[in-house]
Parts: structure tokens; sequence; C-alpha cells
């Protein structure tokens, strides 16, 4: 496998599982891993020093912690801008999965699922394709991939799954939506025609909070077990992976250590997506405009519980019942796993992406109820919550740095600066798509947004 994008959630999750096959023997897959752009030039350095092993601390909802050694990553590739060693790797037969985490943003996609060719860096990769390589400076996930395509279809390497591991709603089908898109804006027909006949794009549904390692981490790790890890992590003890089962060339056992293997991830995709991410940014977001840090601080805070919790119960559920799984049971268990303390995921991790994550995250609700004659009042206090973060974040007032790969800051800058924002802000197309400037939106969102002011003006 070769996995693009080694961050903290591809080492807590996707290696973890090829770990415990490993363990049970089975090594007929490991991973090779690299990033596309030069991030993280210090963990990749201790990655490449320990040829990919690092340390994993697990902590359950108990405060139990578990130290484990994962070396399923065999190989670290060093990043230069021609993405040479990413391509090669791609090329070799040898390969036969290539996955990818590059967080919602990443994929450029409009309401439409269509490729936003506003995007600077997406414009610059496409140009850059044309001329036959990736954007040296800020390639995309499509010119990493038409890059290692080309050369795979030039050497007969043979078939490929193209694997995505991000919170991304149906995600094979618009990642591989946004890659053919892109290879025709590129105008390369033979490739186009030789992706659509030698990749597979099985959707999956992954799930554990991963926050971003800390010194507190390597130091616990050390303390527990010896080892002074630069790339030491933690996660959360709960962990899924539910991948529908159509790979091209083959795939490790993955059902022998608890992935589920089906025919449609539909119904765990929309559960997580609508009741664990949706809540998540509902809390961070939340949690920040009570001044608050940390993630289990706001799930303990009773108001803000309460949104998050009236915001799954009363609106949520209803448009995902009837559903094979325990939608009820479902939203206690997320909340209790927020509420950890050990995890210390911040607000700032977590509230990151708005401009996407409410488009993929929330809308869908809003726009279900809405068709079926029903009250938004509940979900609403999400977008209120933005609106209010995102005014903050106008005035300056945020007290870390907010990174959104999807917002254009003049376009949110005007909307906190229009005579009214909450009208600005419900008429915005990328966020709302079709409901955007709905009438019904503006006087939920505008209601809700009272209430919000409220909450704070009462804290």
């Amino acid at each position: 496998m070769l996995h693009l994008g080694l961050g903290a959630f591809h080492r807590a999750h996707q290696a973890v599982y090829l770990q415990a096959l490993h363990e049970l023997g089975d090594e007929r897959w490991v991973i090779v891993a690299g990033n596309i752009r030069p991030d993280q030039p210090e963990l990749m350095a201790a990655l490449q020093a320990s040829g990919g092993a690092y340390m994993l601390e697990t902590v359950s909802p108990t405060l139990a912690r578990r130290y484990q050694r994962i070396e399923a990553i065999r190989r670290v590739i060093p990043h230069d801008s021609a993405l040479a060693g990413l391509i090669a790797q791609g090329a070799d037969p040898a390969t036969g999965i290539l996955s990818f985490t590059v967080t919602e943003a990443g994929y450029y996609l409009d309401a439409a699922h269509q490729l936003d060719l506003g995007f600077a860096d997406l414009a610059a990769d496409i140009a850059a394709a044309r001329a036959g390589h990736p954007h040296p400076q800020t390639p995309t996930l499509y010119g990493a991939l038409t890059a290692i395509l080309r050369a795979r279809m030039a050497a007969g390497a043979g078939p490929l799954t193209l694997l995505n591991c991000d919170n991304l709603r149906h995600n094979g089908d618009r990642a591989r939506s946004g890659l053919l898109q892109f290879i025709q804006q590129v105008g390369d027909a033979d490739l186009l025609a030789w992706v659509q006949q030698n990749t597979s794009s099985p959707n999956a549904m992954v799930d554990r909070i991963t926050p971003r390692p800390t010194a507190e981490v390597r130091e616990r790790v050390r303390a527990a077990t010896g080892v002074d890890d630069p790339a030491a992590l933690m996660g959360e003890s709960f962990i899924q992976w539910v991948i529908e089962d159509r790979f091209i060339a083959g795939r490790p056992e993955w059902e022998r250590v608890g992935v589920e293997m089906v025919q449609s991830v539909d119904a765990h995709e929309e559960a997580k997506i609508r009741l664990l991410n949706a809540t998540h940014s509902c809390i961070a977001w939340a949690g920040t405009l009570a001044g608050l840090q940390y993630i289990h601080e706001g799930t303990h805070d009773a108001a803000i519980r309460r949104m998050a919790y009236d915001y799954v119960t009363d609106d949520t559920i209803p448009v995902l019942s009837p559903s094979p799984l325990d939608l009820a049971a479902y939203r206690d268990v997320v909340l209790d796993r927020f509420g950890n303390p050990a995890i210390a995921d911040t607000n700032q991790r977590v509230a990151m992406d708005g401009f996407s994550k409410l488009p993929g995250f929330i809308a869908p609700t809003i726009r279900e109820r809405l068709a079926r004659g029903e009250g938004i009042a509940s979900v609403a206090m999400l977008p209120a919550l933005f609106l209010a973060y995102l005014q903050r974040w106008h005035r300056g007032q945020i007290p870390y740095t907010y990174q959104d790969q999807a917002m254009d800051p003049a376009v949110a800058h005007a909307i906190c600066e229009a005579a009214d924002p909450v009208a600005a802000f419900c008429a915005d197309g990328p966020l709302w798509g079709p409901l955007a400037g709905d009438a019904r939106l503006v006087a939920a969102i505008r209601d809700a947004s009272d209430r919000v002011a409220q909450w704070l003006a009462g804290r």
C-alpha cells in the first residue's frame, strides 16, 4: 500500500489495522508512505530515521493506557518537489492499493460535487499537469494521483485500488469524480480511459479520535516504555473502519482484525458524519466561543452538551431513521468518547475547515428536514455557532490560528462586514448550494444566532 498524507490519523488508524494483521503472522501487505507537500519536516525526519516505526499510546474513557510499537509502515518516502519517490512507488507493480488522507477541503469540490476551479492551488496544478508534472510548490491530491497514474500506465504496471480514508461523504465516489474531472481539465484522454478501466474507488468510513501529538505524549511514552520517540502519538481506544469490498488488485484480509467489509457504507457513513463529525464541530465552535481549549471541556459543559444532544435527537435521528444502527446508542457513545479528558483534543484542531464541514456535515440534515416540511431549530444552532465563531475570527479574537482550506478570506470577511451578516452568510452558494438565500434557512439561523448571543451573554 502506498499512502499519501502521513499524518497522525493514518498512523493511529490504517497502520494499526495492518499492524494487527502482521501480529497474526500475515505480512503480505505493508505500507510505504509519504507527503505530497513538505509538511511536518521534523516528523518525517524522525520516521525516516526509525524506518517508519513509532510508538502509539491508546487511552480508554476510563483512562486506561496501553502502549504499542507500530511497524506496519516499512518505508517513508522523503519529500521532493517532483514527487519522484511517490511516483516511482505508485508505478511499481508490487503496489496494489494507493490510499490517501488529505482532509475534506483537499478535494476542492463544490456543493454539486464539481471541481471548484476558483482555487488557485487547483488551477496551478491543472496547468502543471498539462505540462506533464505536478505543481512543484502546491501540488493537489489530484495532481499527485495524475502523475502517479500516468507513470503506472506507461509502465504497464496493472490495475490499482484508490482508497480514500477521509471524512468525505461517499468518499471513494467523490474523490474519483474529482480525479476524473481533473484529468479531463488536463486534457489527457488516454489517461482518463485507463483510469476508468484500471482503477476502483471503494467508499469507506473511518473513525478514531486522534489529537495532534504533543510533547506530553512523547514524555508519557518515554516514562512508560523507556522509548524516547519524537514520532509518538496518542489515540482513543475506540476504532472503526468500514469499507466497501471493491478492490481491483487484491487487499489485506482486514476482516480478520475487525474491519467491516460491506457492500455499502451508506448507513455507517451517514451516522458517523452527522452524529459524530457534525457534533464534534458543534462542540469545538461552541467551546471556542465559551473560552475553552479542549473538546472534553465543552462536552462536560451542560449548555454545550445540550446543543449537541438536541441537534442529534431532535433533527438528525429522525431523518436517518429507519437505520440498521441504534442511532440513540451511537449518539451516547459519541458524547462519552468526546468527554474523555485523556484525549485532550483541542478545539483548534476540530474547529478547522468549517467552510467544507458545514456543507458536508450539517447542510444535508437542514435540507432533508426542510424537504419534509419539518423544523430546523436544533440543527440551525450549528451554523449559528459557526457564524459567531467566524465573526470572532473576523475581529481577530480567536485565540489560535484558524485553518480553512476551503475558505476565501475575502468572502468570509465580507460576510462579517455585511449590514446583515446572517443574510449574507445564508446567501453563500458554496456553503448552502440550492438552499442559499432560502427564507426558511435565514429565519432559522437568525433565531439560532439570537439564542447563541443570549447564551454567551449569560455565561
